[in-house]
């Protein structure tokens, strides 16, 4: 059986795939949360991540706060580009 895509969750969290992760891993492991946190700490991540997305497009006017499923790649790549340019 195919696994039906909820898009409107995608759409409100970037970070959807992460927590899915998340209980996949608690699920195989019988819930002993110790056993997964890799999978936490990468959510939190992305949440953190996104949040800063979030924050600054909102400082700057830029709408939707959230960028748009399709669009989250890119924007991605370019935080990325900018973080990789003020560390050198």
């Amino acid at each position: 059986m195919t696994k039906l895509k909820n898009t409107e969750a995608e759409r409100l969290n970037p970070c959807l795939k992460e927590q899915e992760m998340s209980y996949q891993c608690l699920n195989k492991n019988g819930y002993d949360q110790s056993k997964c946190e890799e999978y936490f700490d990468n959510y939190n991540t992305c949440k953190k991540f996104w949040g800063k997305v979030y924050k600054d497009r909102k400082a700057k006017g830029l709408y939707p706060y959230m960028p748009e499923v399709e669009d989250r790649p890119k924007i991605k790549e370019e935080y990325f580009q900018y973080v990789k340019t003020q560390l050198s």
